[in-house]
């Protein structure tokens, strides 16, 4: 029996090494990875720049600690402010730690505007914003919450994509409103055309925070920096992590002037933004920001979305739709089908992927990808397709 705490039921796969877009295990076998750490590995395995930035930093220093400056910190954010709508970045270890922030950023900005009163946070229903007992009330999804009572009571959900219900549910209480532009763990759903444009109005007009969680959907993942990009709206509070670190664990908290509130005191991380963790931040940065490389992505997407929809048309009985934004991808099953069971079918025929809610087969593969890596899972894919006919 392992020692390890079991929270995770992982599939009986070990993996050695890795190179580009393949994992392997110790006994050789190859695996197309379009799951990228959840969306992390977002240079694949191996990266030759990555590599380099982290062993020269390894031979210098790897942690002092945030009571002195990090040049590598200055550097990111600074990269940050001019290629984002940000003015400041708090950077921390993780997805969930970078909410955290914004959260406690959405209560005292209230305060600091004369508001103590505001301090609940409207999201969306079959949202995902981490494993901490705020960011699982804030999804408020009984499956998260279940054996956590009580929950904090300081968030309220309403329907993905409706404006009516969010306007319809502020209160003289509420503080800020917090939407992940593309749902990833809820089912790879999209904000629906003009929805984040909205949500931008009712904000400004009732004097709160529009907070985005880009966790997953961010640094590149759709084909541009941030997925709400694609809608020409700036938020207040922007969230990210995953591929930020393409595999070391990082996490950013970004926000506008007004809303970079939290002071010496307030807030405080012990290893977030060490010089390990700047390193490898600023040498994926520097390959997200080449010319042409989210071009790429946009293109990669495009070209993954048909392969995707060929088999919607071709296996009608075993796939329903299609779904996501650019390296973001997601094939719903028919109900008859279990998700999961479908992913073991591709990971025993050699393709990597992730599960999603809403019976979702998840696709997030590294961002490096080509078109005969495509090939390669679409030729997977129908292969196991053709089990379920």
């Amino acid at each position: 029996m392992s020692a390890l705490m079991p929270t995770y039921a992982p599939s009986d796969l070990a993996f050695e090494k890795g190179e580009g877009v393949y994992l392997y295990t110790a006994d050789g076998r190859r695996f197309l990875d379009f799951c990228a750490g959840i969306a992390v590995s977002c240079l694949g395995y191996n990266h030759p720049h990555m590599v380099k930035a982290l062993k020269d930093q390894a031979d210098k220093v790897w942690h002092v600690s945030n009571l002195y400056r990090s040049p590598g910190q200055e550097r990111l954010a600074q990269r940050f402010v001019e290629a984002s709508f940000a003015d400041r970045v708090f950077f921390c270890n993780s997805g969930a730690e970078a909410l955290e922030a914004a959260l406690k950023i959405a209560r005292k900005y209230q305060r600091d505007n004369g508001h103590p009163e505001r301090f609940r946070v409207i999201g969306c229903e079959n949202a995902f914003h981490g494993r901490t007992l705020a960011t699982i009330a804030a999804a408020g999804q009984a499956k998260l919450l279940e054996g956590f009572a009580p929950v904090i009571d300081a968030f309220d959900q309403v329907a993905h994509g409706n404006l009516n219900e969010m306007r319809a549910a502020i209160t003289d209480k509420t503080a800020a409103i917090l939407v992940e532009p593309v749902q990833g763990e809820g089912g790879l759903r999209p904000a629906p055309e003009g929805y984040l444009q909205g949500l931008r109005e009712i904000a400004d007009e009732f004097g709160l925070l529009l907070m985005f969680d880009e966790v997953q959907c961010g640094m590149g993942r759709t084909g541009k920096l941030f997925a709400h990009e694609w809608a020409g709206v700036i938020p207040d509070v922007v969230s990210t992590a995953k591929g930020l670190g393409g595999g070391f664990p990082l996490g950013a908290c970004l926000t506008t002037e007004a809303a970079g509130v939290l002071g010496v005191g307030n807030h405080g991380t012990t290893y977030g933004g060490n010089p390990l963790g700047m390193a490898v931040g600023n040498a994926v940065f520097d390959i997200l920001t080449q010319d042409g490389f989210f071009e790429h992505v946009t293109q990669m997407g495009k070209v993954l979305d048909a392969a995707l929809h060929s088999l919607v048309e071709k296996y009608p009985t075993v796939f329903d739709e299609t779904r996501g934004l650019g390296l973001m991808r997601g094939i719903k099953l028919k109900d008859a089908i279990v998700n999961r069971d479908f992913k073991a079918g591709l990971e025993a025929e050699g393709l990597l992927v992730a599960p999603a809610g809403d019976n979702v087969i998840r696709l997030l593969p590294p961002l490096i990808i080509q078109d005969a890596h495509i090939a390669e899972a679409l030729s997977i894919f129908e292969t196991v397709a053709q089990s379920y006919v």
